[in-house]
């Protein structure tokens, strides 16, 4: 995708030519002079949530009280993973909702390490999200000192070229489990490619799906993908602290053991036996009662998103960012900007990352502005990556051509001087 004009009548060109734009008006957009870009940390509110949600508190919970269990709340886990299969490739009955991300990496990854008892390597890189990684510390630390975490160095901190993942699955490697997305630069692996190499090499995959959902196409099952997890919260637009997911293959469902077992992980919960038979499906991996008030309110979002297909927002998401990168060319890279992201959209999530050494400064500027008229919220990262979220369903053209004029205004008038670089409890 080449682009050739900076002037801000092409951007509202390219929305008037945008099929997707209509959805913008299904997201709560209360302040016109607000440009959102942190949308692959939190997604905005949906319009229809606010009645769904007051129609499961008033009538679900205020009149139908406990009753609201068999009028449909103790399916939802999988009807909702149903509707998430469809938008990552799965089959229906391979995606379930609980927990966190973090909770559902730990029971997936340490059943993996069961299943392959006579390996001791787990394989990840060193892009992937520190929590991901914390969580595979700590069950090297449980497994005791034979096993291992091993990690992948990445090219410059901004990608990981397969043939280094060729080059360290071995015959010890028992789970290779990656950010599909990274978290900072976007880098975005084939995920079909490493699944075949860890399968070639008798390993399983766990992948993290956090900065992928409802972003960019998937095909688990038709890659063949062991095992996965994933947020709501970010492109799904669920809301904050709305629960995970976690996927698994359909044939592995009744071979791997979950490590925590609880009641509603059991064949039979309400026969309350004393001792724990797993349910044959990947139920199994639930462990308590599903948190339904959250899981409910993921369920709009996702019809906006099923409507409006994922193909449709990968193709908007590739034009967004390549024209993006297009104006940072032309207007902050003079100033001393880089680009934090592969140059191939095709290997690129749905954010791009642009370097300064000012970073932090430059993002209070762009979030608490004391003169501009508009202000833009991105994101931070450390230790100098301003990231900015493009969600398609309602990310506009012009509000890429607003923010990137903010962030060279910032620096051509050194705004971001005005600012403490102490950093805020949440960056």
């Amino acid at each position: 995708m080449k682009y050739n004009s900076t002037k801000p009548s092409f951007a509202r060109q390219l929305d008037a030519q945008d099929d997707l734009s209509p959805f913008r008006d299904q997201f709560v957009i209360q302040d016109p002079t607000l440009i959102y870009l942190d949308g692959n940390s939190l997604g905005r509110l949906p319009q229809a949530t606010p009645d769904h949600m007051k129609y499961a508190i008033e009538h679900q919970w205020g009149e139908r009280l406990i009753r609201g269990w068999n009028d449909g709340w103790i399916n939802k886990p999988a009807e909702v993973g149903s509707k998430i299969a469809e938008i990552i490739g799965a089959r229906p009955d391979e995606v379930i909702v609980c927990d966190t991300t973090s909770i559902n990496l730990y029971k997936l990854a340490l059943a993996a390490l069961q299943a392959r008892p006579e390996r001791k390597t787990i394989l990840s890189d060193a892009l992937n999200f520190p929590s991901d990684l914390y969580i595979l510390q700590g069950i090297c630390d449980l497994m005791g000192e034979e096993h291992r975490l091993d990690l992948i160095p990445s090219d410059q901190s901004l990608s990981v070229p397969l043939e280094n993942c060729r080059e360290r699955i071995g015959d010890d490697t028992a789970l290779v489990t990656l950010s599909h997305v990274s978290f900072k630069s976007a880098f975005m692996y084939d995920m079909e490619k490493v699944t075949h190499l860890a399968h070639q090499a008798g390993a399983l995959t766990l992948w993290d799906l956090s900065h992928s959902a409802g972003a960019v196409p998937l095909e688990l099952h038709d890659w063949d993908v062991d095992l996965a997890v994933g947020c709501t919260y970010k492109y799904l637009n669920g809301g904050p602290g709305a629960p995970a997911f976690l996927y698994i293959r359909r044939d592995l469902q009744d071979k791997l053991i979950p490590p925590i077992w609880g009641w509603f992980g059991a064949q039979a919960p309400f026969d309350f036996d004393l001792d724990f038979t797993p349910a044959r499906d990947l139920t199994r991996f639930q462990i308590s009662t599903p948190h339904i008030l959250s899981l409910l309110a993921v369920e709009p979002a996702l019809e906006i998103t099923l409507k409006a297909g994922i193909k449709n927002l990968r193709q908007k998401s590739m034009q967004q960012s390549e024209y993006l990168i297009y104006l940072a060319r032309e207007f902050l890279f003079p100033l001393g900007y880089k680009l934090g992201s592969p140059t191939d959209a095709r290997e690129r999530g749905s954010h791009v990352t642009l370097q300064h050494p000012e970073a932090y400064r430059i993002c209070r500027a762009l979030i608490e502005p004391q003169d501009a008229d508009i202000r833009v919220i991105p994101d931070f990262r450390e230790p100098d990556n301003v990231r900015l979220g493009i969600a398609p369903l309602y990310t506009s053209f012009l509000d890429l051509h607003q923010a990137i004029g903010r962030m060279e205004q910032i620096v051509q008038e050194k705004e971001y001087l005005k600012y403490s670089e102490e950093y805020l409890s949440v960056t």
